[in-house]
């Protein structure tokens, strides 16, 4: 856990005013362990009293909340029209890579079990989720439809160089 370094002359004099304020200091057997351990307790204090919120400062904060969370009627509009491109981006995608990914990616279908479903390796669902999200992320970004799904040519290894076909 890390401290701001000017905190911790502050966390070193409560824990010294901690220990000062003790009745007796004959149960300490290792001071120095003991030391460590009461600057723990008022780190860890600090740390708390900063998670607790003034009331007076949640109604602050209800008050600035008060506005209408609901969207307005043209960001509904736009929220659809995008819903229906993701939906046709979806739809775009080939045969087998479009059912993995909805399995994997909507229905949220574990990949072994598409794996197991479909009568493949794991490694290829993940592959396939993975590369319809590409895809359809390509095509969000401005690419067309059909210049994001369009098959991308073989490649083939020949020698230490890549040849495309």
């Amino acid at each position: 856990m890390a401290v701001p370094e000017e905190e911790i002359g502050d966390i070193v004099q409560d824990a010294y005013a901690k220990i000062a304020n003790l009745d007796s200091v004959a149960h300490i057997r290792n001071s120095r362990a003991y030391f460590f351990a009461t600057a723990r307790t008022v780190l860890l204090d600090r740390i708390r009293r900063e998670r607790i919120v003034r009331i007076d400062s949640m109604t602050e904060m209800e008050a600035l909340t008060l506005v209408d969370e609901h969207p307005d009627p043209e960001r509904q509009v736009s929220a659809r029209l995008e819903l229906e491109r993701v939906r046709r981006l979806i739809a775009a995608l080939p045969d087998r890579c479009r059912e993995i990914f909805e399995l994997r990616r909507i229905q949220g279908i574990p990949q072994r079990e598409i794996a197991d479903r479909l009568g493949i390796a794991e490694h290829i669902v993940e592959a396939q989720a993975v590369r319809g999200l590409k895809l359809i992320l390509k095509a969000m970004a401005g690419e067309g439809v059909g210049e994001a799904l369009a098959p991308q040519p073989q490649r083939e290894k020949v020698g230490e160089r890549q040849r495309t076909e």
